[in-house]
């Protein structure tokens, strides 16, 4: 497989598939959180400073396979072109005559960016006279959208068998798989997993799988309510799956069976409403009283989740530990994320996913202090639970 750090772009166009799914102000849809421009732009300078020309294909947003305005890639150029500091050029269709001349008409050092490719039904249908169509934008294919490689899109997956020898990874991809990788396929210890969120369901998975690979795992969030009243607390009006209480009682079990140390939450900010401007108090997790709901880990959950992180080598974090977007419900939160980069600090290897850890550790300014921060929480918790991305597979199969 090529690698794009060694391959010869000299004189060609790289078709490249990346996430610019990025967030608008939804008045003046000028670009508000451009961390995924950014994460692309190692890439895009690689075939530049190489040579070649590049074409970049993406989606925006949830269109109705009809053009949208809103939804339109041309909000994002101005973004794209800060990040590049450079002009680039915009075709008003990804497919179509006009978008194929400009593509031809690229010389090196030259950027293309295509319209949203979800105003047509087939990228998402996976349709192959549409991934044929755009192979024709491109000598060599680079997918680094890796917030999209488990889906078996056109763009992402299909496009790929256009290009059977001229197929590679970006960087961004490159380093998503490097980080699974070591917190997978690692001899150092100890590795603690960090589950937040609000719903077991949602994580009875990943949680299943690294069971046979941490030594800690904490759980946070609304989940943990299950787990508490799995072990017979009580947990007032707290956010409960009361069909996965069993569930609960077997992932407890084959933790103990495995030597896993699970880490619940000893205390508990709870309200009295799901509020803001709601009353609170701090009890201990296993008494909740009735009419009042936990919504953050308290203190003490806070400093002993924080004693386990400090000692660790390896970190996974995914999900929050509270409503963090209310300011009196955040301090958990914003403790973990503090925890975490202290240990990155003293030599941890951290990976951050999902997309609420990933707006926690942002909001409090510490995504440089932590190793990486995945830019695809689904796509990260499906490589991490074993299961193979279509967008991956189709670059590995040669």
């Amino acid at each position: 497989m090529h690698k794009i750090a060694t391959y010869d772009f000299t004189g060609k166009r790289a078709l490249i598939r990346v996430d610019f799914n990025v967030p608008l102000n939804k008045e003046t849809l000028v670009v508000t959180d451009n961390t995924r421009i950014k994460a692309a732009v190692p890439t895009i300078k690689a075939v530049l400073e190489g040579g070649g020309s590049v074409v970049l294909m993406s989606h925006l947003g949830r269109p109705k396979n009809i053009p949208e305005d809103k939804f339109s890639l041309k909000n994002i150029r101005a973004a794209v072109e800060e990040e590049l500091g450079m002009p680039i050029s915009f075709a008003s269709d990804c497919i179509g005559d006009r978008a194929f001349e400009k593509s031809a008409a690229l010389k090196p050092g030259e950027v293309l960016l295509l319209e949203n490719l979800r105003f047509h039904q087939r990228e998402k249908k996976g349709g192959e006279d549409f991934a044929e169509l755009l192979s024709e934008h491109g000598d060599v294919y680079i997918n680094d959208a890796f917030g999209t490689a488990h889906r078996a899109h056109a763009s992402t997956t299909v496009v790929a068998k256009f290009f059977p020898q001229e197929k590679m990874f970006g960087y961004l991809i490159e380093k998503e798989i490097e980080s699974v990788d070591k917190v997978l396929n690692t001899d150092r210890s100890p590795l603690t997993a960090i589950v937040g969120g609000a719903k077991v369901s949602s994580k009875i998975t990943i949680i299943t799988k690294l069971l046979d690979k941490v030594d800690h795992l904490i759980i946070g969030g609304g989940m943990a309510y299950t787990f508490i009243k799995a072990q017979g607390g009580e947990v007032g009006s707290s956010l409960v799956e009361d069909d996965f209480i069993d569930t609960a009682k077997e992932i407890l079990t084959t933790a103990k069976a495995k030597n896993v140390s699970i880490h619940l939450p000893i205390d508990t900010v709870v309200a009295d409403e799901f509020s803001a401007e709601a009353n609170t108090q701090v009890t201990k997790t296993q008494s909740i009283p009735n009419g009042w709901m936990g919504l953050d880990i308290g203190p003490e959950a806070a400093n002993a989740f924080r004693e386990v992180v400090k000692n660790s080598a390896l970190i996974l974090w995914n999900g929050p530990m509270g409503v963090f977007e209310m300011d009196k419900f955040q301090n958990g939160t914003k403790e973990i994320a503090l925890a975490v980069a202290d240990a990155t600090d003293n030599g941890a290897f951290s990976l951050i996913g999902g997309g609420d850890s990933v707006a926690a550790v942002n909001k409090f300014n510490l995504a440089d202090r932590v190793s990486h921060v995945s830019t695809g929480g689904g796509a990260m918790l499906e490589y991490l639970e074993g299961k193979q991305l279509p967008g991956i597979a189709a670059i590995l199969n040669q």
